[in-house]
This record gives structure tokens, sequence and C-alpha cells, in this order.
């Protein structure tokens, strides 16, 4: 007999297989959105993380009789402080190096004609092997013609691209400082709003426990960090200090804020020490223990420090953090690989007030899972066997 109309068990699968395509289609189109409206979701995307940092201080100063306007004053004024300083010890430093640029390429070219021409031996040597072995010569390559770049046009190129963000990142970060004091001088206004949207007490409860949980999981999490860096860059500009690199200073604030950036800031930070260690000394010692040091204090720091002061609820996967690095730097450039860390912690204080999150929150983190027994038998398999049995 034909059967003419679908069974429930097909009709469940199609019904499946849409829903699951219609939350595909919402992906891709959310990470457009967030990709286009980059210039908008950045500095508000700071200013919440910003706010659950500084809001315990303020409820505290509250108590206290501190109003949460004057707090907010406060709060501002010292992360403009705090901005100042960190700018005067990295731009003065990072101009000079702008205006070396046509030195520092010419000295590169030499560092590395020198370091090619002391492998020459090897390759005569591997050349007499070759005869030796009965192997055939290899043609002479045809050389190739490089066209060298004008020094000057570089650094011009490299001072005009600089200044088109400028305008730019001080709009952003003026917009981030004006929305961290309103939400801050707004004092609960902003957590009131949000339990209110909801209908039932059981609800209501849920996103006020929900809010504090982030509020004390961010804190914690971004306080202990920024003391750690804090610290990381006083450690390594202490020591590029001692090896002699010039601009130590420079490269601890460098430090400081490359650290929030997992694993990816300690390859840049490499990079660049490396590069000006290269031109600022005539040998490979310094540079190459300069670079080395920077790699040791880095990996103190997140292998033993930071393990040892972060609480290990807020740990999360490290195949998840890198691969959120990497895609938050797709969509945000720094600045993403700078949230992306403090955003999974959201997420996974999220996941575990809403059950329909359970099991992503789960996979966030860095918890062992109990070993799974291969001769264990399946339990849900057993179950549906039993079912399908006649009576």
């Amino acid at each position: 007999m034909v059967q003419m109309f679908p069974s429930r068990k097909d009709t469940g699968k199609t019904r499946a297989v849409h829903s699951w395509a219609v939350i595909g289609i919402f992906i891709i189109l959310l990470g457009a959105a967030v990709a286009y409206a980059r210039e908008f979701l950045m500095p508000v995307t700071l200013a919440v993380l910003l706010f659950f940092v500084f809001v315990p201080i303020r409820r505290w100063l509250w108590r206290k009789g501190i109003s949460p306007a004057i707090t907010a004053t406060g709060i501002t004024a010292l992360l403009i402080v705090f901005l100042i300083v960190m700018g005067t010890m990295l731009v003065t430093p990072a101009r000079q190096l702008m205006n070396d640029i046509p030195e520092i390429s010419q000295q590169l070219e030499e560092k590395f004609q020198a370091l090619k021409a002391s492998f020459k031996s090897l390759q005569q040597a591997a050349e007499k092997i070759d005869e030796i072995a009965g192997a055939e010569p290899e043609a002479p390559a045809t050389p190739t013609v490089v066209a060298q770049s004008d020094g000057g046009s570089v650094s011009i190129g490299v001072v005009t691209a600089a200044t088109s963000y400028v305008p730019a990142f001080f709009s952003q970060l003026l917009l981030t400082l004006l929305l961290l004091y309103f939400m801050l001088a707004s004092g609960d206004l902003l957590y009131l709003k949000i339990v209110q949207s909801f209908d039932t007490m059981r609800d209501k409860r849920r996103a006020y426990l929900a809010l504090r949980e982030i509020e004390d999981s961010i804190g914690n999490y971004l306080g202990a960090i920024t003391i750690i860096n804090l610290c990381l860059g006083v450690a390594i500009g202490t020591v590029l200090y001692a090896l002699g690199m010039p601009s130590a200073s420079m490269f601890g604030a460098m430090a400081f804020l490359l650290n929030f950036i997992p694993y990816i800031g300690m390859l840049i930070g490499t990079a660049v020490i490396g590069v000006v260690g290269l031109v600022s000394f005539d040998g490979y010692f310094v540079p190459l223990m300069a670079a080395l040091s920077y790699i040791v204090v880095n990996s103190i720091e997140g292998q033993i420090i930071t393990p040892y002061f972060i609480s290990r609820r807020l740990r999360m996967n490290t195949v998840v953090v890198f691969l959120s690095v990497a895609l938050w730097a797709w969509f945000w450039s720094v600045i993403g690989m700078i949230v992306a860390v403090p955003l999974l912690v959201v997420i996974r204080v999220l996941s575990e007030h809403i059950p329909a999150l359970e099991k992503f929150g789960n996979f966030l983190g860095d918890d062992r899972p109990p070993a799974i027994d291969p001769n264990a038998e399946d339990d849900d398999a057993a179950e549906a066997e039993e079912q399908e049995q006649p009576a």
C-alpha cells in the first residue's frame, strides 16, 4: 500500500532540519551585523564590560554616603589619567620608531645579508656532498630583481594610515567614557529596568542573580588580569632595561596591553622586541636574549601566576579561547581580541542561569569530564530496544 501522507517521524525530521537552517541563517546575519556595526558596538561593549568592573566600587561608595554621580566622575577621571600616562609611554617612542623606519629597514636588510653570508659555507659543503654522491648539480637559479621601496614613502604611508585612524579612535574612546559615566551615575537603574522586563517573580530573581554573578565574575577576572598584566609590564620593562634595550618603558607598557590578548599577544610582543633588538645592537646575542626573556616571563605568568589567582570556574577551554580570539579579531581587530575572553566569561555565566545554554556553557569551561568506559552499555540504546520489542 502506497503511503499517501508523510509519517509523523518524517515530519519531525523535516521540522528539525528547517529549524537548524533558520538558526544557521540567523547566526550568519548576526555575524555580519556585528562586523558591520563595529564602530558603534566596540565602544558600547567596552563600556558595558567596564561597568561590570566598577559597579561594585560604586555600590560600596554609595553605602558610604557618596553619590553615584561623584563616583562616576572620579572613575572616569582616573581612566583618563591612566590613558594619558599609557599614551605618553607609548606614543613618543613609537613616533621616533616611525621616523626611523628608513634606517631600520636598511639595517634589517644588512643584518639578513650578513646572516645569509654566514650560512654560505654550509651551502658550499652541501654542494660538495652532492658532487661526491654523484648528484647532478642544479641549474643556477635565474636572478630575480626585487624592487626596493623607498623608506621615506614607507614612513609617509605609515604616518598617513595612523593619522587616518586617530579621529575614529578618539571618537570611540569618547563614546566609551561617556557611556560608562552615565551607566555608573544612574545607580541601579539599569539593573532595575532589566529585572522589571521579566514577568514572573522567578524570572526576575533569576535575572538579578545572573547580573550580580556577571558583575562578580567580570570584576574578579578583569581586576586580577589587570593587576597581573601591570606586574608583567614592570617585570619585562626591568629585564629589557637590564639588557640595555632602548625604550624599555615602552616595551613594558606594550607588554601590559598585549597580555590582554591570549596567545597572539605574546607572539606580537616577541616579534617586535626581536626586530628592535636586531636594529639596536650589532650582534645577535642581546636581541635573542631579549626575545627569550619576553617569552619566559610570559610563560611563567600564563602557566603559574594567572592560574593561581584566577578562579577555576572562570577558566576557559583553550581551543575555544583561541578560536574566539581569532573570530573577534576578524570582527573587531585589536579591540575584538581584547574583549574575546571577557565575553566568553559573560556567556558562561549566562549559560548557568539559562537551561537551554547549559551544555554550551559546559563546553566553554576547562573542567575535565569523567572518563567514558568503552565497555559500559548505552542506557538510551537499551531503553530504545526494549520499547521496540513487541509485548
